[in-house]
């Protein structure tokens, strides 16, 4: 292993790239999936093996926390709707009710006040479907909003596409009555879940009964008034009007799994889209198809046993492994075919279809871009595209001999691809334009999530965009210079307006203001703003101000809840290595600040190059905390190579 942390961290990166070329750290979230998995499966009647049932025993071991509760992300002091699920589901697996798993689960549940019957609005959900909790207690969920005309904001179409697809199928769900038989188990369910509690006669009193370990985003008044009035309406919906709702759902739902070749945007709308194949009555082998997809999400190691994530990474994990082992002529010389075998793994993975059939009211294309995971995956997105591109052109620089290239027409389409991304306000959204207005998020009926309804602009996207496009000017100069130079001034701008008085910029995907600012500053340098301009500096000043006294970074997760700075008690590498890439764009490799922070690195690395699993460092929704497994591996390596450089970008 070499001596030096920059050649160690690379070595290190290296050995976790798969055979085919690509790069995938777990997006570790909260062992709720896996239960809902668990669940389906047994529902459709396709359960799991006895050896992956204690597998995922094995999982739900690993994640329980010392009192008995589950949570919704690693460092959540436990949550009713994860804990009520994970506990539905070992049972399904064959777990007796005394079990430790589930006697400690049990134990947690019945110590909260209200029990599952405080369990979020998409835990009721659940237990409705498995005939354990009354249908009068759920908010409504109406199907016909699926009829309205496309222009109406509160049509599904214009909800954010992961909440678009859910509440598609939550709604024909909910609307068809659908339950599902457990036999026996759901007498044994309901008096262990119950308990003291016993249940009730009417459930329509716990509808908005909220556990606080889940009330991130309680029902407004307007949200009340407005439910009263879809409720009344759903307890006298017309019959034929019910059913064209309900064919509508189904077929955009349709539409969707043909595209993707019933792999589902992600497992949380997949399970549910299973179930409702079920409840249709499709045949044996088309539900299949949906259960097989959910495979593409698994995870499995004898730690943590089996469990689904809640997405798959490879192409985003590709794009920034590459980006770290290019950061170093050196590395990236060392390191050839490495560097090789990811180039072709994204070149394989670009779509090369639109898949715009799956959204007859919108239909963007598709082609040209990257997936979060890889091509089958078929939801390309805005920053994964903009930072597989950026790796992609970045490669060219470093030796990749012409005839290995990707043709220029398909990089014109990413190009493309891209700028169908950007919004009115000059910001790039994620997997779509934004399609409704901000205010859309006062309908959140989530209660768990924030900001979930709408897909708008953010700085992460924007900034790896800028990226992509500054290096695309400079490679194929020729392609639509005006327009890509007005989309990257305007992406600019939008920044601009999106720095806090402090210098810092707020992350949507990361925590919190120090992801936000490596973005920021990286879209801005790219965009052909100098070091010395007032932003710059100002966000170089934050990040210099915020720097610990052991040299390294730390921010809390709860700074995203609270959208302000909370200082994390220890520094951590992944976010050390973010402050030290954006400082040395800002105020050069050589500042005091890059090298205390670099020393700080080489002092918390391993002897074989990698770095301890620290805090969470991603999010979604606001409020649903991520660990991604490897940007502990790639960030560090990139931050290392910089801050070695002997000069300062100009």
């Amino acid at each position: 292993m070499p001596h030096d942390p920059t050649a160690r961290a690379a070595a290190r990166l290296t050995e976790t790239q798969q055979p085919a070329g690509c790069w995938e750290g777990e997006m570790i979230w909260c062992p709720v999936v896996t239960a809902q998995v668990a669940i389906t499966r047994h529902v459709v009647g396709m359960p799991f093996s006895d050896a992956d049932a204690a597998k995922i025993i094995r999982h739900f071991e690993f994640s329980q926390l010392p009192n008995g509760a589950f949570g919704l992300h690693p460092e959540h002091p436990g949550s009713v709707f994860v804990t009520t699920l994970v506990y539905v589901a070992a049972r399904c697996l064959g777990v007796s009710a005394e079990h430790a798993v589930t006697a400690k689960a049990r134990g947690w549940l019945h110590a909260q006040p209200g029990g599952v019957l405080s369990a979020p609005t998409w835990g009721k959900f659940w237990l409705t479907l498995l005939g354990l909790y009354g249908r009068d207690g759920l908010r409504p969920l109406l199907p016909e909003l699926a009829l309205l005309p496309k222009a109406f904001p509160v049509h599904p179409v214009r909800f954010y596409c992961h909440t678009r697809y859910v509440y598609l199928v939550m709604s024909l769900l909910q609307g068809a009555h659908a339950t599902f038989d457990l036999g026996p188990l759901r007498a044994e369910l309901e008096r262990e879940l119950y308990g003291p509690l016993a249940v009730p006669e009417s459930f329509r009193q716990y509808r908005y009964r909220l556990a606080e370990t889940d009330a991130f985003e309680p029902p407004n008044l307007f949200i009340r008034v407005a439910e009263r009035v879809m409720g009344w309406y759903d307890r006298v919906a017309l019959p034929g009007l019910r059913r064209a709702a309900l064919k509508r759902c189904a077929d955009l739902i349709d539409l969707d799994l043909d595209a993707n070749g019933y792999l589902t945007l992600s497992p949380v709308n997949g399970t549910l889209n299973a179930l409702a194949l079920f409840a249709r009555g499709a045949d044996r082998e088309v539900i299949a198809k949906c259960v097989s997809g959910f495979e593409f999400y698994r995870f499995d190691d004898p730690e943590r046993g089996l469990r689904y994530s809640g997405g798959s990474t490879r192409t985003w994990d590709t794009g920034f492994a590459l980006e770290a082992l290019l950061a170093n002529p050196a590395v990236a010389s060392v390191y050839r075919d490495v560097v090789h075998r990811g180039y072709r793994f994204l070149a394989a993975h670009q779509m090369s279809k639109s898949v715009a059939g799956r959204d007859p009211s919108f239909p963007d294309t598709a082609r040209g871009g990257w997936c979060l995971g890889d091509g089958g995956h078929a939801w390309p997105v805005s920053d994964c595209t903009a930072e597989a591109l950026s790796a992609v052109l970045s490669a060219h620089t470093h030796g990749m001999a012409p005839e290995e290239r990707i043709p220029d027409a398909r990089l014109i389409q990413a190009a493309e691809f891209m700028l169908t991304r950007q919004n009115r306000d000059g910001g790039f959204g994620s997997y779509e334009r934004a399609r409704s207005p901000r205010w859309l998020e006062r309908m959140n009926p989530s209660e768990m999530f924030t900001r979930c309804m709408t897909d708008q602009s953010y700085i992460e996207c924007t900034g790896s965009c800028l990226v992509a496009l500054g290096r695309f000017r400079k490679a194929i100069p020729h392609h639509a210079a005006g327009r890509i130079t007005r989309a990257t001034n305007r992406g600019a701008r939008f920044l601009l307006s999106r720095q806090r008085p402090d210098g810092a910029f707020p992350g949507a995907w990361g925590v919190y203001l120090t992801y936000g600012t490596f973005h920021a500053v990286r879209g801005l340098r790219a965009a052909g703003y100098a070091p010395s301009h007032r932003a710059l500096q100002r966000a170089a000043n934050w990040l210099i101000a915020t720097q610990k006294r052991d040299g390294g970074w730390g921010e809390d997760y709860h700074g995203c809840l609270r959208q302000e700075y909370v200082e994390h008690p220890e520094s951590q590498a992944t976010m050390t290595s973010w402050a030290i890439v954006a400082l040395c764009e800002t105020v050069g490799t050589g500042h005091p600040a890059v090298q205390k922070g670099a020393a700080w690195l080489a002092s918390r690395q391993r002897a074989d190059g990698s770095y301890p699993r620290e805090a969470v460092n991603g999010v979604f929704f606001g409020t649903a905390m991520l660990d991604y497994d490897l940007y502990r591996a790639y960030f560090p390596t990139w931050a290392l190579a910089l801050a070695s450089g002997t000069t300062a970008k100009s």
